[in-house]
């Protein structure tokens, strides 16, 4: 077995190792014109403690809000949380249009850098939960992170549902609203 050389950074596939297995047939997917911006944020009073993530979606051109959620995800480290909100981001995004190009914005640099490639995830709880947004990553994504205070409609919505105020998945403008 090959041993991967040590100065090897962590790609956009994190979690391949070329060295460990057979190269898989990459899936070729389609990119439809949509551009969609996915802001998620997650939080915990304590660390851990009750937790929660806010999550939601808008169209890139107009700006309108698309779709948003907010939801306690009972004890849970801040961390988690944050991840919790990317993954719902992310399922939104995929439910509006599977093909849309996304830019991800959260104020969680830690995150941000390690879904990028370019931070390692070596926290064994955080390992299975970036896997999965790894999985609901569309074709084309942008990481970006932006300061606290430029990501509050997703900060609003996670307190809301720490609060004790969910905000179900639904579609802004829905009969709900």
């Amino acid at each position: 077995m090959a041993r991967r050389p040590a100065d090897v950074q962590d790609g956009p596939d994190v979690f391949a190792d070329p060295y460990e297995s057979e190269p898989q047939p990459t899936r070729v997917r389609r990119v439809s014109e949509r551009r969609l911006i996915v802001e998620a944020d997650g939080g915990s009073r304590g660390n851990p403690g009750p937790a929660s993530y806010g999550a939601l979606v808008r169209d890139a051109v107009t700006g309108e809000t698309l779709m948003t959620e907010g939801l306690s995800i009972g004890r849970a480290t801040n961390n988690v949380a944050e991840y919790k909100g990317l993954i719902a981001g992310l399922q939104m995004a995929r439910e509006i249009d599977p093909d849309a190009r996304v830019e991800v914005r959260m104020d969680s640099k830690l995150v941000v850098e390690q879904m990028a490639g370019r931070w390692k995830i070596k926290h064994p709880d955080m390992k299975p939960l970036a896997m999965e947004a790894s999985r609901l990553r569309p074709a084309e994504v942008v990481w970006t992170w932006v300061p606290r205070e430029l990501n509050k409609r997703a900060d609003a919505l996670a307190n809301s549902a720490l609060d004790g105020v969910p905000v179900p998945r639904r579609p802004v403008g829905s009969a709900a609203d």
